[in-house]
């Protein structure tokens, strides 16, 4: 199972996560494209070090927040989403282009991510999106245990599909995350451990409830804003390379 992260998060002066570090763990880095973080610096150095460590890049588009890093719904008719969409894709795929490297794949960002998984205009205009650009992309969503919709969706727009599992976060018995003002959303190190090798053998994690249920997940999200993060996340590598 790829690892994959959200880097290129930092804008100006400001400075946040610990790209440099965390790239050579990874397999796949998802790049902010300016609209809730990131510029052109930042943006053309985290591609930069994804073409150095050889790791896969998609587009981490989200809706224009940066005040709120995009975690904020807005509400954007579909054709605003397609175009905004598109224009943070296409800004990433050409600064990419200019290092001699391709983007493969788009993962929306925040509130856009969530508002896909759980608004059908939303998630009907994002496959517009990935299906209209001028070349191929596969789009990469939450691991549900309602895969097979988002697998005709994605067979009738004609886009292949990669499904993500979080390692560090718990899980609703309907497969979507907790939401993070839950007191036991985020998981602790032991317990990352733990849900990463139980996916990594039959494909389960333990819900709050103390359910199981069963994810077919092809990426694996992790996060890395700190060294000892960063030392999970090459425990995490190794797991998955097994």
């Amino acid at each position: 199972m790829k690892l994959n992260c959200d880097l290129g998060e930092s804008f100006g002066i400001w400075q946040l996560g610990q790209d440099d570090k965390l790239m050579p763990h990874i397999d796949m880095a998802n790049i902010a494209c300016g609209f809730h973080a990131g510029d052109a610096h930042v943006i053309n150095k985290t591609l930069q070090l994804a073409k150095h460590y050889n790791v896969d890049v998609g587009a981490h588009p989200s809706y224009p927040d940066k005040l709120g890093f995009g975690r904020r719904s807005m509400l954007c008719s579909s054709q605003e989403i397609i175009e905004l969409v598109h224009y943070q894709v296409a800004a990433l795929d050409g600064m990419a282009k200019n290092l001699g490297i391709s983007i493969s794949y788009v993962k929306p960002h925040g509130a856009l991510y969530n508002d896909m998984m759980s608004n059908e205009n939303v998630c009907d205009a994002i496959f517009e999106a990935v299906s209209s650009y001028h070349r191929p992309l596969k789009l990469m969503l939450l691991a549900t245990t309602n895969q097979q919709s988002y697998r005709d969706k994605a067979a009738a727009s004609g886009i292949s599909l990669l499904f993500e599992a979080f390692s560090d976060r718990r899980y609703t018995e309907s497969g979507f995350l907790m939401s993070r003002k839950e007191p036991q959303a985020v998981l602790n190190q032991e317990e990352m451990i733990q849900q990463v090798k139980s996916l990594m053998s039959s494909g389960d994690v333990v819900c709050a409830s103390g359910k199981k249920i069963n994810l077919q997940a092809d990426s694996l999200c992790v996060h890395g804003d700190n060294e000892q993060a960063i030392n999970v996340i090459k425990e995490l590598k190794q797991l998955c390379s097994k």
